[in-house]
């Protein structure tokens, strides 16, 4: 079986062309992207050839690799084991560089993580993962009621905290004493790299921040069926896989784009 089998004819098209780019950057999401959804967020793992792809990528001339997760970096490094070559943006691009925070923002975070905990007040299902710069909310394994209250409980309470900012994503609220997004992170990967051309590949809310900071001739990858600013969809993480892999042979192999 060819690379790429079983992939839009568009979507093949459009890999073939950025793979030829001068200078390439490649993002790539981590959580039901790169590696399935599961229930307890610490199990997920990349499906298998994933990671190694990437690593395959950024040894390639001209080619610059990002996972960019809203993950903590120090998690995302601890599920995601790459090379140095591959960049980890963590926090949804909080944690492009290490985070340092104020005095005040130090200050306002204690007080953010004493409200969050507040909100959420042991409701089961619910969990919280803190980050060097904020806390996300997790509802995934919640009762949907529970779910639904305890979201509206954190916007409407924590969140509204002055120079406290929010982001949704499917299952989760990420507040934080930082203001970032991965569109943000994905222009200074693109100035930082200097590309000629982006691939980003992403399934989240939070990926479409970065889906719509795209250019002509870049390629957007949606995954999954939600409503997105992307020009090509794939259903899951093994559709990813499969767009990496053509993109790395042909990145390494241009002559074989016509085959």
């Amino acid at each position: 079986m060819t690379a790429g089998s079983g992939l839009d004819a568009s979507l093949r098209e459009a890999l073939l062309t950025a793979a030829a780019a001068e200078r390439l950057l490649v993002a790539v999401d981590f959580d039901g992207t790169l590696a399935p959804i599961v229930e307890i967020p610490s199990e997920a793992r990349s499906l298998p050839g994933g990671l190694e792809i990437l690593e395959h990528l950024a040894a390639l001339p001209e080619t610059v690799v990002a996972l960019v997760s809203g993950r903590a970096r120090a998690d995302l490094a601890q599920l995601a084991p790459v090379g140095d070559a591959v960049r980890l943006v963590g926090s949804h691009g909080a944690e492009i560089d290490d985070v340092v925070l104020s005095s005040d923002d130090a200050e306002r975070l204690i007080a953010l993580l004493a409200g969050v905990r507040l909100a959420v007040d042991g409701v089961e299902g619910v969990t919280l993962e803190n980050k060097p710069a904020g806390v996300a909310v997790h509802v995934r394994r919640a009762a949907r009621d529970d779910a639904a209250r305890v979201r509206e409980s954190v916007l409407t309470g924590p969140a509204t905290t002055p120079g406290v900012h929010v982001t949704r994503g499917k299952e989760v609220v990420e507040l934080s004493v930082l203001e970032a997004d991965k569109g943000t992170a994905l222009d200074r990967l693109r100035a930082e790299s200097r590309a000629t051309c982006v691939v980003y590949l992403g399934d989240d809310i939070t990926d479409e921040a970065a889906l719509a900071r795209l250019r002509h001739g870049d390629v957007g990858v949606k995954v999954g069926a939600a409503d997105t600013a992307a020009a090509h969809r794939v259903e899951g993480p093994p559709d990813v896989v499969k767009a990496l892999r053509l993109l790395a042979e042909h990145r390494a192999n241009p002559a074989d784009g016509a085959r």
